[in-house]
């Protein structure tokens, strides 16, 4: 399944119906009176955030939606059919926006959340509201409310606890990978990841959902590489984890390069909690990872956690350091395995 995370869409809700001009025409009835009945309602469009999607991928083939709209009133008082709603099935975490693809319309990010994008219209009175002791005739009725037509854009974020940042081929997919049941794409040239993947990662009974984005490099702020596109990916995270390839000659220069795209990028994602870690220390010697530790701690002025994906040294410190930045109320704790009782006749 692709991949798809921005998307414009069409919508229409449908016009109300208009209301009837009817009058009761019944045998041995002289004085009928009117009896025109109402229009029906027209359709809403709504956004509705459903389980099992992580892509959008849905509304590259589909962008206009249109609700019906509601039938005219008729006579004896029968009130029009309403039209019937038209439903987005949307992924939890996607943002509506205007057509001007800044304004947030909505946000939706809870299982069963529903949002009107377009408010149906209204059906038209029929003649039989309009009389009265003085008009009990009325040869008037409303039409109906025309519907609302607009353009939106669709923007998913995905809902992930913890993210990962670093340069391509920081060893970000191998860290998911071995911490994870996650299986992306891993090779040894930059951008093997194309598009986000969530991974759930566990340690000491606890769960969380880690994202794992495409490489920054210089410039991706000015859509240089894949560009900062999937950043908003990780704005909903409570901890980025910032991997550091300890191959690098240059690991100060490498881990300055994504704060500044950080920062460049805006919004509050550069004053997140992060957990600096220096990735692929099994191919360096003690003196290697001394040295290099101390150059990328002097260049974050905090800690910095040594790890190997590939080996498994220090994975499981560097867990516990992201679990701790993560409140308690988005864990997921497991529960303990009772042992069953003995079989007894």
């Amino acid at each position: 399944m692709k991949f798809l995370d921005l998307t414009k869409v069409y919508v229409r809700s449908g016009g109300g119906g208009g209301g009837s001009i009817s009058f009761r025409r019944e045998k041995y009835i002289e004085y009928g009176g009117p009896d025109g009945g109402d229009g029906g309602k027209g359709g809403d469009v709504i956004a509705e955030a459903v389980e099992g999607l992580n892509t959008l991928i849905d509304f590259r083939y589909q962008q206009h939606f249109f609700a019906k709209s509601g039938q005219g009133g008729m006579g004896q008082q029968r009130t029009g059919k309403s039209g019937e709603d038209i439903i987005l099935r949307v992924p939890v975490g996607t943002e509506i926006l205007d057509e001007d693809e800044e304004t947030v319309i909505a946000d939706v990010t809870e299982v069963g959340q529903r949002v009107v994008l377009a408010q149906g219209g209204n059906g038209g009175w029929g003649n039989l509201h309009f009389k009265s002791a003085t008009n009990q005739a009325p040869r008037r009725a409303n039409p109906g409310q025309p519907g609302v037509e607009r353009t939106l854009w669709l923007r998913l974020k995905l809902i992930a606890d913890s993210g990962l940042l670093g340069l391509p081929n920081a060893g970000k997919s191998t860290f998911l990978a071995a911490t994870s049941n996650a299986r992306p794409k891993i090779a040894d040239y930059p951008f093997t990841t194309l598009h986000p993947n969530l991974g759930v990662v566990g340690v000491d009974n606890a769960e969380f959902v880690m994202a794992d984005i495409p490489g920054l490099i210089a410039g991706a702020s000015e859509g240089k590489g894949i560009g900062d596109r999937f950043l908003g990916h990780v704005e909903r995270c409570a901890v980025l984890l910032h991997l550091v390839d300890g191959s690098s000659d240059t690991v100060a220069e490498d881990y300055q390069t994504i704060i500044t795209e950080l920062e460049a990028y805006g919004g509050e994602l550069a004053d997140k909690p992060r957990v600096t870690a220096l990735n692929k220390i099994d191919a360096l010697d003690d003196d290697e990872r001394a040295e290099k530790k101390a150059e990328l701690e002097a260049a974050c002025g905090g800690p910095v956690m040594m790890m190997s994906g590939v080996s498994g040294e220090g994975l499981t410190e560097v867990l516990r350091a992201v679990r701790s930045e993560i409140q308690e109320d988005r864990l997921r704790i497991a529960k303990a395995s009772e042992e069953p009782e003995p079989w007894r006749p």
